[in-house]
């Protein structure tokens, strides 16, 4: 997973991944088929890895504002301290393979999907709770968080200014 999302797919060789898995090639292409199915696979193991650490922050007791920041401040300081700036697997997945793999694009909506739903359950209960004020349809205000949440992670690639980033946070929750 680490060698496909330092290098993408692409420029990812088989010797890359023989290094890093510790196989030799033939028992990499028994064990995984093709690049593209341990592709696939190292990405589906991203996906549920991130899910699990997203939704514990969705999760966690407290106000569901205050759960929104932590969960992009969690993004925010992951990617800033990642040497490699290796942002989203799932976006830069979504970027390099997409068009062309419809299995990694179906991969990437169902990573996108589960965090809506999270985030529209979440963002309902604040509703309900008079905590989130604004009127829209709680999916709408879920994709519209997710779009920022999924921007920053776009950002945190080239931008090093924490604060400007979390100025995205502070502009998306008071559009809440």
């Amino acid at each position: 997973m680490d060698v496909f999302w330092v290098k993408g797919f692409n420029a990812c060789s088989t010797e890359d991944l023989c290094k890093s898995t510790g196989l030799g090639k033939g028992s990499l292409y028994n064990a995984f088929g093709s690049k593209q199915n341990l592709y696939k696979q190292a990405l589906l193991q991203y996906v549920e890895l991130g899910l699990q650490a997203q939704l514990e922050i969705l999760e966690h007791p407290g106000p569901i504002k205050d759960r929104l920041r932590a969960l992009m401040e969690w993004v925010i300081d992951t990617d800033l301290n990642d040497p490699d700036r290796r942002g989203c697997l799932s976006i830069n997945a979504a970027m390099e393979r997409g068009r062309k793999d419809h299995e990694v694009a179906r991969a990437v909506r169902h990573h996108f999907a589960r965090l809506e739903q999270a985030l529209c359950h979440v963002i309902a209960i604040g509703q309900r709770s008079g905590e989130i004020t604004s009127k829209r349809p709680s999916l709408e205000l879920a994709r519209f968080f997710r779009s920022s949440y999924y921007g920053l992670r776009v950002l945190t690639k080239v931008e090093q200014d924490r604060d400007a980033l979390l100025d995205v946070v502070e502009g998306t929750l008071a559009a809440l």
